[in-house]
């Protein structure tokens, strides 16, 4: 009963660390270009859209589906970066917490 006592008490350690670790993850910031840096999003470490960024040259009426495209790609890239990124912050906070278990069951 003491061992099951102990475990609880470090799986709330941890829960309390990764809340900890999921606050930080709005300071983290990410940007994904797209058309050579015509579209620009960034995101934070949430997912969230913070920024986006279009050159002139692509406001054009005739040019709406290309921009379209590429703030997709855009946002698309930014969250691929910032996906990198918060794993490794967790990778880094959680090291030697898990005892081998994978890092999927903490996210």
């Amino acid at each position: 009963m003491e061992d099951f006592t102990k475990m609880l008490a470090k799986a709330k350690e941890m829960q309390a660390q990764m809340q900890e670790v999921r606050q930080q993850l709005t300071h983290l910031h990410a940007t994904g270009e797209a058309g050579a840096g015509a579209v620009r999003a960034t995101v934070d470490g949430h997912k969230r859209l913070l920024k986006l960024e279009i050159e002139d040259t692509y406001m054009h009426p005739e040019e709406k589906e290309t921009l379209q495209d590429l703030i997709i790609a855009a946002i698309t890239l930014a969250n691929n970066a910032v996906e990198e990124r918060v794993q490794a912050e967790i990778k880094e906070s959680a090291s030697g917490m898990l005892g081998g278990l994978p890092m999927d069951l903490m996210l």
